[in-house]
Protein backbone atom coordinates (compact mmCIF):
# COMPACT_ATOMS: atom_id res chain seq x y z
CA UNK A 1 0.00 0.00 0.00
CA UNK A 2 1.20 3.50 -0.70
CA UNK A 3 2.90 6.06 1.83
CA UNK A 4 -0.62 8.02 2.59
CA UNK A 5 -1.38 10.31 5.55
CA UNK A 6 -2.86 8.92 8.76
CA UNK A 7 -6.60 7.89 8.31
CA UNK A 8 -8.74 9.63 11.35
CA UNK A 9 -12.13 7.88 12.02
CA UNK A 10 -14.80 9.83 12.22
CA UNK A 11 -17.38 9.69 15.06
CA UNK A 12 -20.25 8.78 12.63
CA UNK A 13 -18.92 7.51 9.73
CA UNK A 14 -22.02 6.31 7.80
CA UNK A 15 -19.99 3.33 6.15
CA UNK A 16 -23.11 1.96 4.41
CA UNK A 17 -23.04 5.33 2.65
CA UNK A 18 -19.55 5.87 2.28
CA UNK A 19 -18.61 2.54 0.55
CA UNK A 20 -21.13 2.78 -1.94
CA UNK A 21 -20.03 6.32 -3.25
CA UNK A 22 -16.65 5.03 -2.79
CA UNK A 23 -17.70 2.02 -5.05
CA UNK A 24 -19.61 4.73 -7.82
CA UNK A 25 -16.01 6.07 -8.27
CA UNK A 26 -14.44 3.34 -8.84
CA UNK A 27 -17.02 2.09 -11.49
CA UNK A 28 -16.77 5.58 -13.23
CA UNK A 29 -12.97 4.95 -13.31
CA UNK A 30 -12.93 1.97 -15.20
CA UNK A 31 -13.19 -0.42 -13.13
CA UNK A 32 -16.17 -3.62 -13.36
CA UNK A 33 -17.92 -3.38 -9.76
CA UNK A 34 -21.91 -4.35 -9.55
CA UNK A 35 -24.00 -4.31 -6.77
CA UNK A 36 -23.15 -7.50 -5.20
CA UNK A 37 -19.38 -6.52 -5.16
CA UNK A 38 -21.02 -3.38 -3.07
CA UNK A 39 -22.67 -5.64 -0.71
CA UNK A 40 -19.83 -7.86 -0.17
CA UNK A 41 -17.77 -4.85 0.60
CA UNK A 42 -19.96 -3.44 3.03
CA UNK A 43 -20.61 -6.97 5.01
CA UNK A 44 -16.54 -7.37 4.46
CA UNK A 45 -15.84 -4.27 6.40
CA UNK A 46 -18.62 -5.06 9.09
CA UNK A 47 -16.57 -8.47 9.83
CA UNK A 48 -13.03 -7.07 9.64
CA UNK A 49 -13.47 -3.74 11.59
CA UNK A 50 -13.27 -0.33 11.03
CA UNK A 51 -9.92 0.35 13.08
CA UNK A 52 -6.69 -0.25 11.49
CA UNK A 53 -6.26 1.69 8.19
CA UNK A 54 -4.10 -1.18 6.66
CA UNK A 55 -6.83 -3.49 6.87
CA UNK A 56 -9.35 -1.27 5.99
CA UNK A 57 -7.36 -0.80 2.58
CA UNK A 58 -6.48 -4.06 1.22
CA UNK A 59 -10.50 -5.46 2.49
CA UNK A 60 -12.07 -2.79 0.03
CA UNK A 61 -8.85 -3.81 -2.47
CA UNK A 62 -9.94 -7.30 -2.38
CA UNK A 63 -13.58 -6.81 -2.95
CA UNK A 64 -13.50 -4.37 -5.65
CA UNK A 65 -10.10 -5.41 -7.78
CA UNK A 66 -10.16 -8.18 -9.67
CA UNK A 67 -6.81 -7.37 -12.18
CA UNK A 68 -3.26 -6.06 -11.81
CA UNK A 69 -3.74 -3.80 -13.69
CA UNK A 70 -6.56 -1.85 -11.55
CA UNK A 71 -4.16 -1.56 -8.60
CA UNK A 72 -3.25 1.88 -8.99
CA UNK A 73 -6.37 3.26 -9.94
CA UNK A 74 -8.09 1.92 -6.98
CA UNK A 75 -5.29 3.33 -4.87
CA UNK A 76 -5.33 6.91 -6.09
CA UNK A 77 -8.90 6.84 -5.55
CA UNK A 78 -8.81 5.24 -2.05
CA UNK A 79 -6.46 8.18 -1.46
CA UNK A 80 -8.54 10.85 -2.51
CA UNK A 81 -12.06 9.36 -1.31
CA UNK A 82 -10.65 8.59 2.10
CA UNK A 83 -7.68 10.30 2.76
CA UNK A 84 -6.13 13.40 1.58
CA UNK A 85 -9.72 15.64 1.00
CA UNK A 86 -7.00 18.87 0.34
CA UNK A 87 -5.52 16.86 -2.73
CA UNK A 88 -8.96 16.89 -4.11
CA UNK A 89 -8.91 21.14 -3.92
CA UNK A 90 -5.76 20.57 -6.13
CA UNK A 91 -6.92 18.48 -8.96
CA UNK A 92 -10.35 21.04 -8.72
CA UNK A 93 -7.81 23.90 -9.74
CA UNK A 94 -5.74 21.93 -11.99
CA UNK A 95 -8.72 20.92 -14.28
CA UNK A 96 -10.62 24.43 -14.00
CA UNK A 97 -9.62 27.73 -15.65
CA UNK A 98 -7.54 29.34 -13.16
CA UNK A 99 -4.71 32.31 -12.65
CA UNK A 100 -2.03 30.81 -11.70
CA UNK A 101 -0.49 32.44 -9.02
CA UNK A 102 3.11 31.45 -7.11
CA UNK A 103 2.32 28.97 -5.37
CA UNK A 104 4.31 25.20 -5.99
CA UNK A 105 2.41 23.37 -8.50
CA UNK A 106 3.39 19.88 -9.25
CA UNK A 107 2.27 17.01 -12.02
CA UNK A 108 -0.43 14.47 -11.31
CA UNK A 109 1.21 11.11 -10.97
CA UNK A 110 0.05 7.89 -12.10
CA UNK A 111 -3.84 7.58 -12.30
CA UNK A 112 -4.34 11.14 -10.25
CA UNK A 113 -6.26 12.38 -12.53
CA UNK A 114 -8.46 9.80 -13.52
CA UNK A 115 -9.09 9.14 -9.83
CA UNK A 116 -9.77 13.02 -9.59
CA UNK A 117 -11.86 12.97 -12.57
CA UNK A 118 -13.85 9.94 -11.57
CA UNK A 119 -14.70 11.45 -8.08
CA UNK A 120 -15.62 15.05 -9.81
CA UNK A 121 -17.94 13.61 -11.55
CA UNK A 122 -18.67 16.47 -13.71
CA UNK A 123 -18.19 19.62 -10.76
CA UNK A 124 -15.67 21.16 -13.09
CA UNK A 125 -18.49 21.88 -15.90
CA UNK A 126 -20.84 24.93 -16.28
CA UNK A 127 -19.41 28.25 -15.04
CA UNK A 128 -21.64 30.75 -13.64
CA UNK A 129 -23.06 33.56 -15.89
CA UNK A 130 -21.35 37.12 -15.65
CA UNK A 131 -24.25 39.73 -15.59
CA UNK A 132 -23.43 42.88 -18.09
CA UNK A 133 -24.68 45.66 -16.08
CA UNK A 134 -27.43 48.01 -17.56
CA UNK A 135 -26.44 50.48 -19.83
CA UNK A 136 -22.71 49.03 -21.00
CA UNK A 137 -22.29 47.62 -23.98
CA UNK A 138 -21.74 44.12 -24.29
CA UNK A 139 -17.64 43.32 -23.94
CA UNK A 140 -16.67 40.73 -26.62
CA UNK A 141 -13.25 39.45 -25.76
CA UNK A 142 -11.53 37.68 -29.21
CA UNK A 143 -8.47 34.91 -28.59
CA UNK A 144 -6.15 34.76 -31.15
CA UNK A 145 -5.40 30.68 -31.22
CA UNK A 146 -3.77 31.05 -34.13
CA UNK A 147 -0.56 29.73 -32.48
CA UNK A 148 -2.23 27.22 -30.29
CA UNK A 149 -1.69 23.72 -30.88
CA UNK A 150 -4.76 21.27 -31.69
CA UNK A 151 -5.86 19.28 -29.53
CA UNK A 152 -4.79 15.95 -31.27
CA UNK A 153 -1.01 17.62 -31.47
CA UNK A 154 -1.22 18.28 -27.56
CA UNK A 155 -1.93 14.60 -27.08
CA UNK A 156 0.46 13.29 -29.94
CA UNK A 157 3.44 15.05 -27.06
CA UNK A 158 1.46 14.00 -23.97
CA UNK A 159 2.84 11.89 -21.22
CA UNK A 160 0.87 9.01 -21.24
CA UNK A 161 0.94 9.26 -17.32
CA UNK A 162 -0.54 12.27 -17.17
CA UNK A 163 -3.50 11.48 -19.67
CA UNK A 164 -7.17 11.81 -18.16
CA UNK A 165 -9.50 8.79 -19.10
CA UNK A 166 -10.78 10.80 -21.85
CA UNK A 167 -7.15 11.07 -23.32
CA UNK A 168 -6.21 7.66 -23.09
CA UNK A 169 -9.17 6.71 -24.88
CA UNK A 170 -8.69 9.45 -28.16
CA UNK A 171 -4.46 8.03 -27.23
CA UNK A 172 -5.76 4.66 -27.81
CA UNK A 173 -7.85 5.41 -30.97
CA UNK A 174 -4.86 7.25 -32.32
CA UNK A 175 -2.73 4.12 -31.95
CA UNK A 176 -4.69 2.02 -33.81
CA UNK A 177 -4.15 4.23 -37.26
CA UNK A 178 -0.48 4.07 -36.53
CA UNK A 179 1.63 2.46 -38.49
CA UNK A 180 5.18 0.47 -38.57
CA UNK A 181 6.17 -0.27 -42.19
CA UNK A 182 9.46 -1.91 -42.68
CA UNK A 183 11.50 -2.46 -45.44
CA UNK A 184 12.21 -5.94 -47.17
CA UNK A 185 15.85 -7.60 -46.78
CA UNK A 186 17.08 -9.20 -49.63
CA UNK A 187 18.05 -13.06 -49.54
CA UNK A 188 19.60 -15.14 -52.10
CA UNK A 189 16.91 -16.66 -53.32
CA UNK A 190 15.87 -15.11 -56.29
CA UNK A 191 12.00 -15.66 -57.88
CA UNK A 192 11.10 -15.07 -61.65
CA UNK A 193 11.15 -12.07 -62.68
CA UNK A 194 10.33 -10.00 -66.48
CA UNK A 195 12.73 -6.89 -65.50
CA UNK A 196 15.30 -9.02 -63.62
CA UNK A 197 19.08 -8.55 -63.89
CA UNK A 198 20.17 -11.55 -63.79
CA UNK A 199 19.42 -14.91 -66.49
CA UNK A 200 17.73 -18.05 -65.27
CA UNK A 201 19.98 -20.27 -67.10
CA UNK A 202 18.38 -23.55 -65.34
CA UNK A 203 15.11 -22.72 -67.07
CA UNK A 204 16.25 -21.25 -69.90
CA UNK A 205 17.94 -24.68 -70.67
CA UNK A 206 15.26 -26.45 -69.35
CA UNK A 207 12.68 -24.43 -72.65
CA UNK A 208 15.05 -25.15 -74.85
CA UNK A 209 15.34 -28.80 -74.58
CA UNK A 210 11.60 -29.02 -74.82
CA UNK A 211 11.86 -27.18 -78.20
CA UNK A 212 14.37 -29.59 -79.31
CA UNK A 213 17.44 -27.74 -78.14
CA UNK A 214 16.77 -23.93 -79.63
CA UNK A 215 16.61 -21.29 -77.25
CA UNK A 216 13.74 -18.86 -77.74
CA UNK A 217 14.28 -16.89 -74.80
CA UNK A 218 16.19 -15.74 -71.62
CA UNK A 219 14.53 -16.20 -69.22
CA UNK A 220 15.35 -13.72 -66.13
CA UNK A 221 14.85 -13.49 -62.10
CA UNK A 222 15.08 -10.70 -58.65
CA UNK A 223 16.36 -11.36 -55.65
CA UNK A 224 13.19 -12.63 -53.62
CA UNK A 225 12.02 -10.25 -50.53
CA UNK A 226 12.52 -11.40 -47.05
CA UNK A 227 10.41 -9.68 -44.52
CA UNK A 228 12.06 -10.23 -41.10
CA UNK A 229 9.87 -10.96 -37.33
CA UNK A 230 9.00 -8.23 -34.70
CA UNK A 231 9.72 -9.29 -31.69
CA UNK A 232 8.92 -6.84 -28.68
CA UNK A 233 9.91 -7.68 -25.05
CA UNK A 234 7.90 -4.98 -23.07
CA UNK A 235 8.31 -4.46 -19.17
CA UNK A 236 5.16 -4.94 -17.31
CA UNK A 237 6.85 -3.76 -13.92
CA UNK A 238 5.22 -1.40 -11.31
CA UNK A 239 6.99 1.44 -12.87
CA UNK A 240 6.35 0.95 -16.16
CA UNK A 241 2.36 -0.51 -15.77
CA UNK A 242 0.90 2.74 -17.76
CA UNK A 243 3.33 2.99 -20.58
CA UNK A 244 2.92 -1.26 -21.19
CA UNK A 245 -0.55 -0.94 -21.70
CA UNK A 246 -0.57 2.17 -24.46
CA UNK A 247 2.17 0.29 -26.08
CA UNK A 248 0.57 -3.02 -26.19
CA UNK A 249 -2.55 -1.19 -27.84
CA UNK A 250 0.24 -0.29 -30.18
CA UNK A 251 1.36 -3.68 -30.85
CA UNK A 252 -1.73 -5.08 -31.12
CA UNK A 253 -2.76 -2.16 -34.01
CA UNK A 254 0.86 -2.99 -35.82
CA UNK A 255 -0.24 -7.44 -35.33
CA UNK A 256 -3.10 -7.19 -37.13
CA UNK A 257 -2.22 -4.52 -40.06
CA UNK A 258 -2.38 -5.87 -43.44
CA UNK A 259 0.43 -4.29 -45.85
CA UNK A 260 3.37 -3.53 -43.09
CA UNK A 261 5.23 -5.93 -44.29
CA UNK A 262 6.31 -7.96 -40.89
CA UNK A 263 5.98 -11.71 -41.61
CA UNK A 264 5.30 -12.46 -38.25
CA UNK A 265 5.11 -10.52 -34.49
CA UNK A 266 6.04 -11.99 -31.47
CA UNK A 267 5.04 -10.39 -27.71
CA UNK A 268 6.62 -11.07 -24.73
CA UNK A 269 6.07 -9.25 -21.54
CA UNK A 270 8.30 -9.62 -18.16
CA UNK A 271 8.70 -8.30 -14.97
CA UNK A 272 9.57 -11.20 -12.62
CA UNK A 273 9.32 -13.92 -15.31
CA UNK A 274 9.23 -14.54 -18.91
CA UNK A 275 5.38 -14.76 -20.45
CA UNK A 276 4.23 -14.94 -24.39
CA UNK A 277 1.31 -13.10 -25.16
CA UNK A 278 1.88 -13.10 -28.94
CA UNK A 279 -1.49 -16.06 -29.73
CA UNK A 280 -3.46 -13.15 -26.86
CA UNK A 281 -2.40 -10.52 -29.44
CA UNK A 282 -3.70 -12.26 -32.75
CA UNK A 283 -7.52 -11.96 -31.98
CA UNK A 284 -9.11 -8.77 -33.67
CA UNK A 285 -11.01 -7.34 -31.06
CA UNK A 286 -8.18 -5.27 -28.41
CA UNK A 287 -10.13 -5.03 -25.65
CA UNK A 288 -10.31 -9.40 -25.08
CA UNK A 289 -6.28 -9.22 -26.47
CA UNK A 290 -5.16 -7.16 -23.81
CA UNK A 291 -7.55 -8.79 -21.14
CA UNK A 292 -6.65 -12.22 -22.16
CA UNK A 293 -2.86 -10.83 -22.43
CA UNK A 294 -3.67 -9.62 -18.57
CA UNK A 295 -5.02 -12.55 -17.65
CA UNK A 296 -1.94 -14.75 -18.41
CA UNK A 297 0.93 -12.40 -16.88
CA UNK A 298 0.26 -12.82 -13.39
CA UNK A 299 3.55 -10.43 -12.71
CA UNK A 300 1.66 -7.21 -13.60
CA UNK A 301 2.89 -4.21 -11.66
CA UNK A 302 5.46 -6.79 -9.79
CA UNK A 303 9.46 -6.20 -9.66
CA UNK A 304 11.65 -6.48 -12.20
CA UNK A 305 14.45 -8.89 -12.91
CA UNK A 306 15.59 -7.94 -16.08
CA UNK A 307 18.55 -9.95 -16.96
CA UNK A 308 16.77 -13.19 -15.54
CA UNK A 309 14.08 -12.61 -17.63
CA UNK A 310 16.34 -12.05 -20.80
CA UNK A 311 18.23 -15.21 -19.71
CA UNK A 312 15.09 -17.12 -19.87
CA UNK A 313 14.24 -15.85 -23.19
CA UNK A 314 17.36 -16.75 -25.34
CA UNK A 315 17.73 -19.91 -23.89
CA UNK A 316 13.92 -20.80 -24.51
CA UNK A 317 12.86 -18.81 -27.31
CA UNK A 318 15.53 -17.38 -29.17
CA UNK A 319 15.59 -19.64 -31.77
CA UNK A 320 12.33 -20.03 -32.70
CA UNK A 321 11.71 -16.34 -33.37
CA UNK A 322 14.75 -14.73 -33.95
CA UNK A 323 15.04 -16.80 -37.19
CA UNK A 324 15.49 -14.42 -40.65
CA UNK A 325 16.69 -10.94 -39.40
CA UNK A 326 14.59 -9.96 -36.40
CA UNK A 327 13.95 -6.45 -35.06
CA UNK A 328 13.83 -6.51 -31.49
CA UNK A 329 12.16 -4.15 -29.97
CA UNK A 330 12.62 -3.70 -25.77
CA UNK A 331 10.30 -1.50 -23.68
CA UNK A 332 12.01 -0.97 -20.56
CA UNK A 333 12.99 1.58 -18.21
CA UNK A 334 16.31 -0.54 -17.28
CA UNK A 335 16.06 0.15 -13.18
CA UNK A 336 16.93 -3.66 -12.98
CA UNK A 337 18.65 -4.43 -9.37
CA UNK A 338 19.80 -7.90 -10.61
CA UNK A 339 23.70 -8.90 -10.93
CA UNK A 340 24.70 -5.95 -13.65
CA UNK A 341 27.42 -8.51 -15.22
CA UNK A 342 24.68 -11.24 -16.09
CA UNK A 343 22.36 -8.63 -17.78
CA UNK A 344 25.24 -7.23 -19.79
CA UNK A 345 25.23 -10.99 -21.39
CA UNK A 346 22.16 -11.43 -22.36
CA UNK A 347 21.61 -8.08 -23.91
CA UNK A 348 25.06 -9.29 -25.88
CA UNK A 349 23.57 -12.17 -26.89
CA UNK A 350 20.11 -10.62 -27.90
CA UNK A 351 22.20 -8.22 -29.94
CA UNK A 352 24.15 -10.50 -31.69
CA UNK A 353 20.89 -12.77 -32.47
CA UNK A 354 19.07 -9.98 -33.83
CA UNK A 355 19.40 -7.66 -36.73
CA UNK A 356 18.21 -4.30 -34.86
CA UNK A 357 17.90 -4.03 -31.65
CA UNK A 358 15.63 -0.50 -30.47
CA UNK A 359 15.07 0.18 -26.79
CA UNK A 360 12.20 2.68 -25.99
CA UNK A 361 12.47 4.43 -22.44
CA UNK A 362 10.18 6.15 -21.05
CA UNK A 363 13.04 7.95 -18.82
CA UNK A 364 14.26 9.79 -21.92
CA UNK A 365 11.43 12.97 -20.90
CA UNK A 366 13.61 13.83 -18.60
CA UNK A 367 15.95 16.39 -19.75
CA UNK A 368 18.49 15.90 -17.23
CA UNK A 369 19.09 11.95 -17.84
CA UNK A 370 22.20 10.19 -17.40
CA UNK A 371 22.66 6.20 -17.35
CA UNK A 372 23.16 6.38 -13.59
CA UNK A 373 21.46 3.08 -13.09
CA UNK A 374 23.98 -0.01 -13.22
CA UNK A 375 20.95 -1.56 -15.27
CA UNK A 376 21.05 0.79 -17.60
CA UNK A 377 24.63 1.43 -17.95
CA UNK A 378 24.81 -2.23 -18.84
CA UNK A 379 22.36 -2.60 -21.43
CA UNK A 380 23.18 1.16 -23.30
CA UNK A 381 26.40 -0.57 -25.26
CA UNK A 382 24.55 -3.09 -26.30
CA UNK A 383 21.80 -1.82 -28.21
CA UNK A 384 21.74 -0.25 -31.77
CA UNK A 385 19.37 2.88 -31.08
CA UNK A 386 18.15 4.05 -27.50
CA UNK A 387 14.64 6.25 -28.18
CA UNK A 388 12.00 7.54 -25.73
CA UNK A 389 8.78 5.82 -25.73
CA UNK A 390 6.44 8.11 -23.08
CA UNK A 391 4.00 9.44 -25.97
CA UNK A 392 2.60 8.75 -29.46
CA UNK A 393 5.11 11.25 -31.07
CA UNK A 394 7.71 8.59 -29.83
CA UNK A 395 5.98 5.58 -31.20
CA UNK A 396 5.69 7.55 -34.64
CA UNK A 397 9.32 8.00 -34.40
CA UNK A 398 10.17 4.48 -34.66
CA UNK A 399 9.10 4.44 -38.33
CA UNK A 400 11.99 6.54 -38.61
CA UNK A 401 14.57 4.24 -36.34
CA UNK A 402 13.57 0.69 -38.15
CA UNK A 403 13.94 3.00 -42.10
CA UNK A 404 17.62 3.93 -40.91
CA UNK A 405 19.48 1.63 -39.21
CA UNK A 406 22.43 3.99 -38.68
CA UNK A 407 20.39 6.26 -36.29
CA UNK A 408 21.47 5.48 -32.64
CA UNK A 409 19.07 8.25 -31.19
CA UNK A 410 20.24 9.11 -28.25
CA UNK A 411 22.62 6.67 -26.99
CA UNK A 412 25.92 8.39 -29.05
CA UNK A 413 25.26 11.27 -26.64
CA UNK A 414 24.55 9.28 -23.32
CA UNK A 415 27.66 6.49 -24.06
CA UNK A 416 29.72 9.78 -23.66
CA UNK A 417 28.20 10.03 -20.05
CA UNK A 418 29.43 6.16 -19.22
Amino acid sequence: MPELPTLDIPENPKLTHNITWFARALRKAGLPIGTGRVVDAIRAVEAAGFTSKTDFFYTLRACFVSRPEHNQVFAQIFRLYWRDPRYMEHMMAMMLPAVRGVQEERSAQAAEKRAAEALLDGAQGDLPEIEQPEGEDEVQIEIDASRTMSGEERLRTLDFEQMSTEEIARAKRMLARLTLPVKPIPSRRAQASHTGRRYDLRRSLREAMRRGGEIHSLHRVEPRPRWPNLVVLCDISGSMSQYSRMVLHFLHAVANAKGQGWARVHAFTFGTRLTNITRHLASRDVDAALAAAGAEAQDWEGGTRIGACLHDFNRDWSRRVMGQGAVVLLITDGLDRDDPDQLSREMERLHLSSRQLIWLNPLLRWEGFAPRARGIAAMLPHVDSFRAGHNIAALEDLAEALSRRDDPGDKARLMGML
